[in-house]
């Protein structure tokens, strides 16, 4: 019998369909894989489970009989904790008294001495005997937070984990730990419904797989029958031919090199990219490929390194020199530092266009403004009802695209994207290869930062690979496969 059977759910958010008619069911002691884009419905089916959000219809039953959850408290009573990336943790507790805070709310006297020793119970049985009851949970490292959290939830007899992307924030090593953790779990009989973008972490953990898509359930397989392009597909709903059309660009002569870059958590690092071509770098969370794009561009202090555009060292010393040679960002977090949410489109366009379109006085010219940001809003196809909308009012991937017109209008002829497809569904994904693909055409040098895989391979000519602030090495042909991505950013080979 399943322990969880989530069945037909639907949900809306202002009429508009979050989920429809989507469900799957999974077993005790087993790694439940839970799949999809961004948008596809994971979140919105999990907070319906966790008590979050109410379901306007379908049934969940646990251990096959039917269940109403309508609040956190009725999960918990039913065995169900959610771990989010987030942790729910009181910081100037301590271990002991976050595993079981529960106790704390209500009693007046506590037997701290059985709580430390109960603490203790579950920390050993889980294998982590090293981690002091004691100790502040504020002071200990990221991945030891999380095993306090699954310990709190393992102290409230749950039966039911869902891990949300639970290796976000760890380290190689702290990742490796909690794999461990997992197949504890599940040899106790736990219930485990894990979800992450990393197909390989999936491969190796989990056994079997449910893909949703657009709010509904593409299907259910054991992971065994499925490999890393099947589940790709599976995902995006069409051949990975299509998601990543041919690249027809024609690659030039170098158009940006960097010697010797360093700065902090970034350790001597050296690359080229030509006009025409698109760079990936990959690595692990952590490995230094935002913070060198930040130190590249000014954004962040640099304590070595040349930069040569076109053949000639410039000096970068801040994001304005940058912007002035013709280097733009898009930066990770567009909604904090890529564009002005409360802003017009026209006025976000604008932002960089420090020489461009300048009347007399040095001011810009409206019609000109106007004129250069009507025709890149058509070029990139810009779904907005006017220049004059809220940015903070389109979609992400409009909003990402907002954020790459005020490079564009500004001539910036190297682009460095961070993340460029983060939190934006698949139809937006496809739209913003298409226009990196078109830049690169134009002669654009471009150069991107991206933790999927499938897009550092689909989209780019070559791929760096860096860990631990340094390059660890350069693929690019045959030779550029998941495989060896992975490879290099865990220091399992050396490719150059």
């Amino acid at each position: 019998m399943d322990r969880l059977d989530m069945r037909a759910i639907s949900k809306e958010f202002g009429g508009i369909a979050a989920l429809r008619g989507a469900g799957f069911s999974a077993r005790a002691g087993e790694v439940h894989a839970l799949m999809g884009e961004n948008g596809a419905g994971k979140s919105t089916l999990m907070k319906i489970l966790a008590g979050a959000y109410d379901h306007q219809g379908g049934e969940i039953r646990i251990d096959g009989a039917p269940v109403a959850i309508h609040s956190p408290q009725d999960a918990i009573g039913k065995g169900i904790s959610v771990i989010y990336q987030e942790f729910s943790l009181a910081r100037h507790l301590s271990v002991a008294e976050n595993i079981l805070i529960k106790q704390l709310g209500r009693r007046v006297l506590v037997d701290r001495k059985a709580m430390r020793a109960r603490a203790a119970e579950l920390l050993a049985g889980m294998g982590f005997a090293d981690i002091d009851p004691d100790q502040v949970v504020g002071g200990l490292p990221v991945a030891y937070q999380q095993v306090v959290e699954i310990c709190k939830a393992l102290s409230r007899d749950c039966s039911i984990l869902v891990l949300d992307e639970p290796t976000a924030v760890l380290t190689t090593h702290e990742a490796e730990k909690l794999f461990t953790l997992v197949r504890k779990l599940r040899e106790r009989g736990v219930c485990i419904i894990y979800i992450s973008h990393r197909l390989d972490e999936i491969f190796a953990l989990c056994d079997r797989v449910t893909v949703l898509k657009d709010g509904a359930t593409v299907g259910t397989w054991d992971t065994a029958a499925l490999d890393h392009d099947r589940l790709t597909s599976l995902m995006i709903g069409r051949d990975l031919s299509d998601f990543f059309p041919p690249r027809q660009a024609e690659i030039g002569p170098v158009a940006l090199e960097v010697r010797g870059l360093s700065a902090p958590q970034v350790h001597d690092v050296s690359f080229t990219v030509r006009k025409g071509e698109v760079l990936g770098i990959g690595g692990l969370v952590g490995s230094g490929r935002t913070e060198a794009l930040r130190a590249l561009f000014g954004a962040d202090p640099r304590s070595a390194g040349e930069v040569l555009l076109h053949g000639r060292a410039i000096r970068i010393r801040n994001p304005g020199d940058a912007v002035r040679a013709g280097i733009g960002l898009l930066p990770e977090d567009r909604k904090q530092q890529g564009v002005l949410l409360n802003l017009p489109i026209l006025t976000n366009a604008m932002l960089t266009a420090v020489n461009a379109n300048l009347g007399p006085l040095g001011l810009l010219r409206p019609r000109a403004e106007r004129a250069a940001a009507q025709a890149l809003r058509e070029e990139l196809q810009l779904k907005a009802a006017s220049l004059e909308a809220e940015v903070g009012t389109l979609s992400g991937g409009n909003q990402q695209k907002v954020a790459l017109m005020k490079w564009l209008v500004s001539g910036s002829d190297v682009l460095l994207l961070d993340e460029p497809t983060r939190g934006v569904d698949v139809g937006a994904k496809v739209e913003i290869y298409r226009v990196i693909n078109e830049l690169a055409a134009k002669g654009a040098a471009v150069v991107v930062v991206s933790s999927e895989m499938i897009e550092l391979i689909g989209l780019c000519d070559r791929v760096l690979v860096m860990r631990a602030g340094r390059v660890a090495g350069e693929l690019l042909g045959p030779g550029l496969t998941e495989e060896r991505i992975i490879e290099l950013a865990m220091g399992r080979a050396h490719v150059h």
